[in-house]
Parts: C-alpha cells; structure tokens; sequence
C-alpha cells in the first residue's frame, strides 16, 4: 500500500528520489563515471534520444548530511533553499552520460569532470568535483531527473530538419556531445569539436559516419585557443583569431538558443540573427554553407561567448541555427 509520503513524491512531474553510488570508475585524468541507483529510478526516461539531458545531483555540504525529500511536494525548491546552507549541501547540474539496467535496478550513468588543484591547492575543486572525487560505493545523493512519459525539459540539442550539425564543447561538454552524437540518424553529416584538458582524456564515442570528430587536448595551452580556431576553419571565417573576450562582455548565465535568450534578446521568428560584416559577404559560397549549419556549442562561458560574437555577429549566422550554452564560468564558483 503507498504511504502518503511516496504518494505526493509519485505526483510530482519529475524525479526527485535519494540515490546509492553502485558502482565508481576512474576513466582517464580528468573524468571519473558514478553510476547511481535507486528502485524509483525504474521510471527515470525520456522519451526519445537522451541526446544532451541535463539533470541535476543535490550533495552535502562537505560532510554535512544530504538533504530530505521524503515529503516533497510542489513547494519543495523553496523549502530546500530556506534551510541553512549546512543543511541544505549543493545542487548541481550534469548530463546524463547514459541510462543502464532496467526496472528496479536501473542506473543513472553520469562523468563528472575532476581538474588539477596545483600543488598548492590553488584551483580547489568545486561541491560537485570534489564530491564525485571522492565517491564510494554506498555513497548518497539526491537526483532530479525526467520521469519517462512526463515533459521535463533540458535538451537542446533541436537540429532543423536536414541541417549539418557542428558540435563545439570543452571537456564539461563531453557527455552531453556523447549523447547527441549517439543519437544522431544514421545520415547525419556535420562535426564536432572538442577540447579536453590532456590527450589521455579522448575517449572513443560512437557516430555516425558522415559526422567528423576532432579531439583538441590542450596540455597545457591556453584554454580555448585551438577549439576556436579549428572551429572558425570550419566554418570558413576570415575572422581569425577571435579577439579578446571582456569579462563584462561575458552573460553571467549565457543560454541562448533558438528558443531561449538568457539575455532578453528578442528571439525572431524568421530573419537572421546578424547583418554580416565584409568578411562574412566576402565568400558567397562559404555564407551559403554556414546558413546549412546548426550549431551547439557548449563549455567556458568566456570561451563560448568568443564564438558566438563571430558567429552571430561577424558571420551572419541565423539566431534559429545556434545554440550558445555557458556550462561554467572560470574563475566564478557556480550558485547552489
């Protein structure tokens, strides 16, 4: 029989259930695999491709005790976030990487990025990294996640019909290029550029054959550098190299999409997202080909925001064709 505590949890339109790690795997120098479970998450889906789905993880603060949702309701957020900071630990969001197992043994698969702390501790990692660094089997966590058969949210990813697909994204990217890649149609042609921090980090990610991957490991070069040149080559720019990115040039919390603007930007019906500078109207052809193109770009806020003043500005590219997303911003710690 169901209690009235799992009654208004079952209402709610999404997941918001207490995990288990089941199971930890140390994937290269910067990522590290937590597969998560619990008996509810037998309704966790989506229905259709997971492509780039975000969800989000709640962790303690430090050692702290996890946070309750026992009798979660429809006020839930505002009642998680009127605890003590102590109390209420950290939320976070992540893609899902993929979705294993089934029925009450269903996992939810997620990569967690880990950088390098400096010797001195200089870079500390942040709630999520730091966490996920040091998870073990037993460990607890909250998720917040699509219940299968329910609109949730959180995928991008909305390709026009037809269009060429060029995916661009940092090491924070790489589950959710992952998921789009392997959820592309089997004709799909484009490519994709990713940036991770050494080469020991590429991973083998099934495609389609007419979408081309190109791996960028930096070891130790300037973050961004060559994700935006290789990137800029592709689509044929004479604007290189992308100039400097002011810090107050840089949206705080940069999302935009075809659909969204995080910064009130009027999103159109029709029409293009810029007028073209000369470089843009200097090769018809290559015009041409960028309006055959959608893009999703996701990673460093600074380094996103560089390609999206070429690309929409200089470049003329369609606002419906892009797809700009700051999933972090260096140097800035992210809100719980």
């Amino acid at each position: 029989m169901a209690t009235a505590t799992s009654t208004a949890r079952a209402a709610l339109p999404m997941l918001l259930e207490t995990v288990t790690v089941r199971r930890v795997e140390r994937l290269s120098p910067s990522f590290v695999r937590l597969e998560l479970g619990a008996p509810a998450l037998a309704d966790l889906g989506v229905d259709g491709p997971l492509l780039d789905q975000r969800f989000k993880l709640v962790l303690p603060d430090g050692d702290g005790p996890l946070p309750s949702f026992e009798a979660a309701d429809s006020g839930w957020y505002a009642a998680w976030q009127a605890l003590p900071q102590a109390e209420r630990g950290h939320m976070r969001t992540y893609t899902i990487r993929d979705i294993v197992g089934e029925g009450e043994d269903t996992r939810l698969v997620v990569d967690v990025v880990l950088h390098d702390e400096g010797p001195d501790g200089e870079h500390p990692l942040g709630p999520g990294a730091r966490w996920a660094s040091r998870a073990r089997v037993g460990d607890r966590a909250v998720v917040l996640a699509p219940r299968r058969g329910v609109a949730y949210g959180g995928i991008e990813f909305a390709p026009t019909p037809g269009a060429r697909v060029l995916l661009v994204g940092d090491e924070t990217a790489v589950p959710a290029v992952a998921g789009i890649l392997a959820g592309l149609d089997a004709d799909a042609e484009g490519h994709a550029f990713v940036e991770v921090p050494c080469a020991a980090d590429v991973q083998d990610l099934p495609r389609p054959a007419g979408v081309e991957l190109t791996w960028l490991p930096r070891d130790g070069a300037p973050r961004g550098v060559a994700l935006q040149r290789e990137v800029l080559a592709c689509l044929e720019s004479p604007v290189v190299p992308i100039g400097q990115v002011e810090v107050d040039e840089v949206d705080p919390d940069l999302w935009e999409t075809p659909t969204y603007s995080s910064s009130g930007e009027v999103v159109a019906e029709g029409g293009g997202g810029g007028a073209g500078g000369p470089g843009a109207r200097r090769s018809e052809r290559a015009a041409a080909d960028r309006q055959a193109v959608y893009a999703w770009i996701a990673g460093e806020s600074k380094v996103v925001t560089g390609l999206r003043r070429v690309m929409v500005r200089d470049l003329g590219m369609d606002r419906r064709q892009v797809a700009f997303m700051g999933y972090w911003r260096e140097g800035v710690a992210m809100r719980s």
